[in-house]
């Protein structure tokens, strides 16, 4: 009786919520820049939900892609691979960040450690679940085949994370690097694999090559290189045309990730066609950055944002593990259509999108879980004045911290007897 007497004041609540969280940012804060990084995070979860496919055939399981069976699917990777684009924001932010250390007299090591802290966390808990689940798994006689078809899947945000720390740590020595350096690169490297027939091992100089050019367009936005439309028209237009013709005349897949099976892959390591591609993405999410700066001027939009950046780490890594729980829970049923089936025909992507929901339940049962990892411990300080301390918010004022990715991570506790409000808590993003 108690939960339905409350359940209509449910909206006013998350209202309420929502003005509490954008009241406790500091006005000054550019949320076109979470907003970015909220759409990259999700895109990317979307993206693998929606190809991958763990097919079941008796007491195996394979993986397999929609894209493998259905090119004419292919325009679905251009709108969910967006790494570029959290690179892009990843350079904005490191640059920006380390700066500012700079001027502060931080050490180096120090200004490090406190960038990768809030991977660290996060990560061993990753790995110790699934080390733990290896074990129980390969005890209980499940197929080899299928343990490690389940163990790659479920590690596999991790190569972003490693390329993402090498990157951030590199941030001094790339700072100022035009991103037209690394473009040279990959250009070379898949005129050396493509063309003059080098060893296929020589594409991995890309993995890096490839995701310092919008890292590097990052830290050109920083030193405000970026802040004219005419460059995001630049990249936007540039990207797409040297995209469209080294897909259309020079032979790269169509599809932006990678498909199994398939002779070349523009992601694994990335090409020229992924790179130019990405271009195309950092140009349009440049342009896009004041129309999103007035989106996040709403409460429950910018409260949605926040939410996402402070559990960007948990949502990253534990949503293929949300994939999987809910194919294994849905073995119990039979073989489900969308789940367990060869996704080789078009309905195949209606049963799939019916799965969706199921899986952002998985991944919100994770997320309750092990978000707690992406906490900063009960003795972290930050070590430097990037974290600025507003007394004041709005007219009631209220004390809150600031970085280059700081949003509260508690609701704002007002005390009518002072009319002041203090929040209970931030975090970094």
């Amino acid at each position: 009786m108690h939960a339905v007497r409350h359940a209509p004041h449910l909206p006013h609540a998350v209202r309420r919520l929502a003005h509490r969280v954008d009241a406790a940012t500091p006005p000054d804060r550019d949320r076109a820049v979470d907003a970015l990084r909220a759409f990259a995070v999700l895109g990317v979860v979307l993206g693998h939900w929606l190809v991958t496919a763990l097919v079941a055939d008796g007491g195996r399981l394979s993986t397999s892609s929609p894209l493998q069976h259905l090119p004419v699917l292919a325009p679905v990777s251009w709108a969910f691979q967006t790494l570029a684009v959290f690179f892009l924001v990843g350079g904005h932010v490191a640059t920006r960040s380390h700066a500012t250390a700079q001027a502060d007299g931080i050490p180096y090591h120090r200004w490090l450690r406190s960038r990768l802290a809030r991977l660290c966390k996060p990560v061993a808990a990753l790995l110790a679940l699934w080390t733990v689940t290896t074990t129980a798994l390969l005890l209980s006689g499940t197929d080899f085949a299928t343990v490690h078809t389940l163990v790659k899947l479920a590690l596999s945000p991790l190569w972003f994370l490693v390329v993402f720390a090498a990157l951030t740590a590199a941030t001094p020595l790339v700072a100022r690097l035009s991103p037209l350096w690394p473009l040279a690169v990959v250009l070379h490297v898949d005129l050396l694999r493509f063309g003059f027939g080098a060893p296929a091992g020589i594409g991995w100089v890309n993995l890096a090559a490839g995701w310092l050019v919008p890292y590097t367009l990052g830290a050109a936005w920083t030193r405000g290189e970026l802040d004219r439309p005419r460059a995001g028209w630049v990249l936007l237009i540039g990207g797409t045309a040297a995209t469209a013709g080294l897909v259309g005349f020079a032979g790269y897949p169509a599809a932006m990730v990678g498909v199994p099976g398939a002779a070349v892959s523009n992601l694994d390591p990335p090409t020229l066609a992924a790179v130019t591609f990405g271009l195309a993405q950092c140009g349009l999410a440049l342009l896009l950055r004041e129309r999103l700066r007035r989106t996040m001027r709403r409460p429950l939009a910018w409260a949605a944002v926040a939410f996402v950046n402070l559990s960007a780490m948990t949502i990253f890594l534990w949503h293929q593990t949300a994939l999987m729980a809910t194919t294994a829970t849905g073995l119990l049923l039979g073989r489900l259509p969308g789940l367990h089936t060869p996704p080789d025909h078009v309905g195949w992507v209606g049963d799939r999108l019916l799965w969706l929901p199921a899986f952002a339940l998985a991944l919100a049962v994770c997320w309750a879980a092990f978000h707690t990892y992406e906490r900063p411990g009960p003795g972290h300080r930050p070590r430097s004045r990037t974290r600025l301390v507003r007394p004041r918010v709005a007219r009631a004022g209220a004390r809150v911290a600031r970085t280059d990715g700081v949003v509260p991570s508690r609701v704002v506790r007002t005390h009518r007897s002072s009319d002041r409000a203090t929040p209970t808590g931030a975090r970094r993003v």
